[in-house]
């Protein structure tokens, strides 16, 4: 758990006539989305996603937001509120319901339907609350309002919140796609709208601030994606998020265009598109998908697989095929595609990844060397058109790094919102609107969380540490029996050193100045266990570092007689 801002204190009472602002999630980082808006002392939650680990987290599997500052007030939450279902907007949902189970979760039809597919697995029934782009609902003293906006899943939603305090919208995740494959614009005609009728508070996606322009349309993605399957000499892999409903009904589309048959990879992937296609967002031709089970049979220039992994996952379907642990051989002669954009810090597993492909003979297509993919957040011009349709009296960027917060903040200030008038806040910074202004107030604790196995929180910072080093610089264990009387050593010391990179025929220098060390403190009258152990760890650790600059974690063992 950590303070982000210590300097500011906790946050006060909350005044009369006042929304207070919450991120416990997706300030300053690419994940983890999570907003928390009090009024007269309900709450209403926008998103409660997931953060994906980092290299320097090792055994880490998710990265949850810190429930700490609602769990005494899981019973004032009036519904949550979920924009589009991507994990970094959803995934934490389970882990939320079980401390209440019956908080009403709200949503399109298709983000509802992956999100019950998610919640079975954990075995939660959810209250389900669906809602459609124009729609209006309230939740206590929160009046909402749904807009449909385009991204990269079926279904996104913004909304706005309307509370006596003022109007939020909160975009969500969106883009301006002119031409979208599904036909479903952005409802900037509702942005306007709300614009003349006063947008006091804009929260909106940063992702793509720093990016000039409009992104491009969805559209001019499938020609690239149909040449690349039409040459392809064997089989073409396309690895692509599980929820990009789009692209894989692009490849889909392709692959039957040029007679191949289409095979899912991977239980995400299965899982999402058997709901996409139920619910008609996939349209699929009897006859074009086959199980996995059984494309081994079929030539391989009439195969087509997709499958997870795209951010170089090390569990995840590609990765495997990469380090010939799955039972799908990539082979020479196959194409893969890695049909996605990098999330930030991926860059090294993706082309662990590639790499491993290449090895046995693949030709690897990526967003390096074609137009395979485009993003589904707003770029500069986007973002500024959606600021000038609006208007808004205040601002405050959400959804982004650091830079991509401050980049976005300076597009607001072009559009005229006063300086005084952004708020750049990250996660735990509490900001409340009173009276036509957002103000930071305080801030409380909003740490990572983390996710390991089935245990949850358990893993502190200081067990990654500890991770850290025995990943890095292996462990020393040394084993000393002492008179619990005297403190002088009986037996021993016994060392063994694992992954130190130490000569184990050199340890043998350390054992005289352990019992050198040893001998000093009993003649002080050290008798303690926990001394006695420090004693150890400093002396060897000093000999250590002298000897071969290194730190491994020292594990000294004390056998009481």
């Amino acid at each position: 758990m950590s303070h982000p801002h210590p300097e500011l204190g906790p946050p006060p009472e909350l005044s009369d006539g006042a929304l207070r602002i919450v991120a416990l999630g997706g300030l300053g980082e690419i994940g983890r989305n999570m907003a928390v808006f009090e009024y007269e002392h309900r709450l209403l939650i926008v998103d409660c996603g997931v953060l994906f680990p980092e290299p320097d987290q090792p055994g880490v599997d998710l990265i949850l937001p810190d429930f700490e500052y609602i769990r005494d007030r899981l019973d004032d939450i009036e519904a949550v509120v979920l924009t589009h279902a991507h994990e970094d907007h959803i995934g934490a949902v389970p882990y939320l319901l079980r401390e209440r189970r019956d908080i009403p979760i709200v949503g399109s039809r298709l983000t509802l339907a992956l999100i019950e597919a998610k919640l079975t697995e954990h075995r939660i029934q959810p209250v389900k609350v669906e809602v459609v782009e124009g729609e209006r609902r309230r939740f206590g003293p929160f009046e909402t309002e749904f807009l449909a906006v385009n991204h990269s899943i079926p279904d996104a939603l913004a909304v706005a919140i309307r509370t006596p305090a003022g109007i939020v919208l909160h975009t969500g995740d969106f883009r301006m796609d002119q031409l979208p494959s599904d036909g479903r614009l952005t409802d900037l005609g509702g942005f306007a709208r709300l614009g003349a009728e006063g947008v006091d508070l804009l929260m909106s996606d940063s992702t793509n601030a720093e990016v000039p322009g409009f992104v491009t349309s969805e559209r001019e993605i499938a020609p690239v994606i149909d040449e690349v399957i039409r040459t392809a000499e064997k089989r073409v892999i396309v690895a692509s998020f599980a929820s990009h409903i789009h692209r894989v009904q692009q490849v889909i589309d392709s692959a039957e265009k040029h007679g191949r048959k289409v095979a899912l990879v991977g239980r995400s992937m299965i899982r999402n598109m058997g709901v996409a296609r139920d619910l008609g967002y996939l349209r699929v031709s009897p006859g074009v998908i086959v199980d996995s089970k059984e494309i081994e049979g079929w030539p391989a220039e009439d195969v087509v697989l997709i499958c997870t992994g795209s951010q170089g996952e090390p569990m995840a379907a590609l990765s495997r095929m990469a380090n010939r642990d799955h039972p799908i051989r990539v082979a020479e002669g196959d194409t893969v595609l890695l049909a996605s954009s990098l999330v930030p810090g991926n860059e090294t597993a993706v082309n662990k990844v590639i790499n491993g492909l290449s090895r046995w003979g693949a030709r690897v297509v990526h967003k390096g060397n074609a137009k395979v993919h485009v993003s589904g957040h707003a770029a500069a011009g986007e973002l500024l058109y959606v600021l000038n349709l609006t208007r808004p009296s205040n601002f405050m960027p959400v959804h982004g790094e650091w830079r991509h917060l401050r980049a976005h903040a300076k597009l607001a200030a072009l559009t005229g919102v006063p300086d005084d008038h952004i708020v750049i806040a990250e996660d735990g910074v509490v900001v409340d609107l009173v009276d036509g202004r957002a103000r930071i107030v305080g801030a409380v604790p909003a740490g990572y969380v983390y996710v390991d196995g089935t245990s949850v929180g358990d893993v502190t910072d200081f067990a990654l540490k500890d991770r850290r080093i025995l990943g890095d610089e292996g462990f020393i264990s040394i084993v000393v029996v002492v008179d619990t009387g005297t403190g002088k050593l009986t037996a021993g010391p016994e060392i063994h050193a694992r992954g130190s990179g130490i000569d184990p025929d050199r340890l043998v220098e350390v054992l005289p100045q352990i019992e050198r060390a040893l001998q000093e403190h009993a003649a002080d009258g050290v008798v303690d266990i926990q001394q006695i152990r420090r004693v150890v760890r400093r002396t060897v650790g000093r000999w250590v570092s002298d000897t071969y600059r290194r730190r491994p974690m020292i594990i000294p063992v004390v056998i009481e007689v």
